[in-house]
């Protein structure tokens, strides 16, 4: 895995340069016990983190779209950004170019209810993203039905008129109809495109020709007069260039010189990367494929530590089998009334806690404490009292109040407060998921699974068996339960945990692992 640093520091009391040092020197360190190599480092000097607007931070966004790099490290939370809502956009903006967000110093961001509280925001930005571009479609569908352009590269052959519609280039239109006879005729693209680069004629985007120009050019209908846009086809919508027999028969002529396409690698996705643990040695079980003697491809999550040393037996686990279990208690033990409504309090009050130790509180005390003493300078005045320095101690007083105004609105409007109701409507969305969904599925691991541990076991009763222990993204605490943690303490196999009665083990596992269900319904026999 390839990764980038990001580190920042404030202008305010107590932010150095040095803190710049520390937080690169403990990303370094991250990285190297993950086994990430560090590509470059980003840093943003003496700037706040209450808005993304930081040079270095807008770079290191615009250059995830590159596919450089897999991974952006930071010492902490607060380093990406303090405002909740910018975080949450710029962190659906990153995993859309395939890039995650690690913390080096924070194992859970912000505690486990604030994973939840960002799963909210992330969703409502993606909701608000997607009604604005749903707007904007609809508005460019209207526009197409009437033939005019929706934007775009305009197709070679044709340029807009002053109305928007596509109207026959003179210059280009004759050189479409010349490709498409070339072609139809007999010759190669190469030597197509070798003709128009030697005539200087440029493509749609002003670029030579190679042989790939075409592949889209010869199959664009466009050039028969329809106009197309998405789902909208309008014959006679747009001038004509090539007539329907030629089209037809350059048609049958590319679906002859086609080649087979080569058996892509199929790519496999594992929901728990990074989520899952070998419960024999804690180290991280990573995902796996192999194939059979009848070529069938079977996917497993194998322990990294037998994987790369062979110092682990931990027996690797299929994939499909595994993560269905997962989803399959999820959904059994979290998204149900009361724990979505004790999730909900716990998002609204650590709100409220942030809140109470924010900056906002100390503005608005200072600013109460300046606008006394504004009232006490003019009670002096009107009795009389006037010293040479009161004029300027006035004007200080009044320029502090303007400050702390200042400061106060902007803390205001970086922070985004979601309500209990609003965090119950959005996590009961996951009640309506198609656990066949692999969008679905992937949400709800990322939104509430902590870890998943997994144990062999190997006893007269059950030789072979398997134990899973799946701690969740809520409750009083976020600490990881460990191998060790669990050590004399495993729960009796599943069929004998039909009653609702919770063991004096199971209570020790709560505090453990911070869960607020009863445990007996995390872990599951083969």
């Amino acid at each position: 895995m390839k990764a980038v640093i990001y580190a920042r520091y404030s202008s305010g009391p107590g932010q150095r340069e040095e803190s710049i040092e520390g937080q690169i020197r403990e990303c370094h360190e991250y990285a190297k016990a993950n086994g990430i190599t560090v590509i470059k480092t980003y840093v943003d000097r003496a700037v706040s983190g209450r808005t993304d607007d930081r040079a270095a931070f807008q770079k290191m966004l615009r250059d995830t779209e590159k596919g450089a790099f897999d991974a952006i490290i930071v010492w902490k939370i607060d380093r990406f950004g303090r405002n909740r809502e910018e975080i949450a956009i710029n962190k659906v903006r990153c995993r859309k170019n395939g890039v995650t967000i690690m913390y080096a110093k924070e194992h859970i961001p912000d505690g486990p209810e604030g994973i939840i509280l960002e799963s909210v925001l992330e969703g409502m930005a993606e909701y608000y993203s997607a009604e604005l571009a749903q707007k904007v479609k609809r508005g460019m569908k209207e526009n197409a039905l009437k033939g005019i352009s929706a934007g775009g590269t305009t197709p070679l052959g044709y340029k807009l008129g002053a109305d928007k519609r596509y109207e026959l280039d003179p210059v280009t239109a004759p050189v479409v109809k010349w490709i498409f006879e070339q072609y139809d005729a007999g010759k190669t693209l190469t030597s197509i495109a070798s003709e128009l680069n030697a005539r200087g004629i440029k493509s749609a985007r002003g670029g030579r020709f190679n042989k790939n120009s075409f592949h889209t050019m010869l199959r664009n209908r466009k050039y028969l007069g329809i106009y197309i846009h998405d789902d909208v086809e309008i014959e006679g919508g747009m001038p004509a260039i090539v007539d329907r027999d030629l089209f037809e028969r350059v048609q049958k002529r590319m679906d002859a010189n086609r080649r087979a396409p080569g058996r892509a690698k199929a790519t496999v996705n594992y929901l728990l990367s990074g989520k899952v643990f070998c419960g024999s040695c804690e180290s991280s079980m990573i995902g796996e494929s192999g194939t059979s003697h009848t070529g069938k491809v079977y996917s497993y999550y194998k322990c990294s530590r037998r994987k790369n040393n062979g110092t682990c037996q931990k027996a690797p686990v299929r994939k499909d089998w595994l993560e269905d279990l997962v989803i399959e208690e999820t959904v059994k033990q979290v998204l149900v009334d009361e724990v979505i409504d004790f999730i909900a309090e716990r998002v609204e009050e650590i709100q409220k806690a942030e809140h109470e130790n924010s900056d906002l509180k100390y503005y608005e005390s200072k600013l109460k404490d300046t606008e006394k003493a504004i009232r006490n300078l003019l009670t002096a005045i009107e009795q009389g009292i006037i010293t040479p320095s009161t004029k300027t101690r006035l004007q200080e007083l009044e320029a502090q109040k303007v400050e702390f105004q200042s400061r106060i609105n902007q803390e205001k409007i970086s922070r985004v407060f979601v309500t209990k109701e609003q965090v119950k409507f959005w996590l009961g969305q996951f009640k309506q998921g198609d656990k066949n969904d692999l969008e679905y599925c992937q949400r709800l691991v990322d939104t509430f699974i902590n870890s998943v541990f997994v144990y062999d076991e190997d006893s007269s009763e059950d030789k072979g068996g398997m134990r899973i222990y799946i701690t969740y993204n809520y409750a009083g605490g976020s600490a990881t339960a460990k191998g060790s943690d669990l050590e004399g303490i495993c729960p009796p196999p599943i069929s004998a945990l039909h009653n609702t009665q919770t063991t004096p083990a199971f209570s020790r596992i709560d505090r453990i692992c911070g869960l607020a269900l009863q445990t007996r319904g995390t872990h599951r026999d083969t």
